[in-house]
């Protein structure tokens, strides 16, 4: 009983320590979080990117993870988990229809979209992976604004 108990303890100390290895080696956690969006239909679509040349995207094909966030209120918000350290920009779509893609008129959206690290976009203010990318070296939170145009 007792070379039992022993062999419990070792691989219970060996499993905790591998936890509190694995949990120091960088892996962190973010909030995305959105208001004021116009309405309650639909999802919003949190898209996150950790590569310049997936961002941005706009049929939501080159993402790193992708979340779906209900709206309670006018706002939604995702966290996304275990993510290495490092460079990343976030793309939001206010996903009113529930198809998954932009809905667009002739040239701009019909449905809301947002980028971190924007307030507003524009033919002078186009989203790229360098101004709306962001570190994130532990757990963070990050407010997005809706755009709707």
């Amino acid at each position: 009983m007792n070379k039992v108990f022993k062999i419990i303890m070792v691989a219970s100390v060996s499993l905790m320590l591998s936890s509190f290895i694995s949990q120091k080696q960088g892996t962190c956690s973010l909030t995305v979080q959105v208001s004021e969006l116009r309405n309650s239909k639909g999802t919003v679509q949190f898209a996150l990117y950790n590569r310049e040349d997936a961002f941005p995207d706009e049929h939501y094909k080159k993402y790193f993870k992708k979340l779906t966030g209900e709206i309670v209120n006018g706002a939604s918000s995702v966290t996304f988990e275990n993510l290495p350290g490092g460079k990343y920009a976030v793309n939001i779509l206010h996903d009113e229809n529930n198809d998954g893609k932009i809905k667009k008129g002739i040239i701009f959206p019909k449905e809301g979209i947002g980028f971190s690290n924007f307030q507003s976009i524009g033919i002078s203010n186009k989203p790229t992976f360098s101004k709306a990318s962001f570190s994130v070296l532990s757990d963070k939170k990050i407010k997005v604004n809706i755009i709707y145009l």
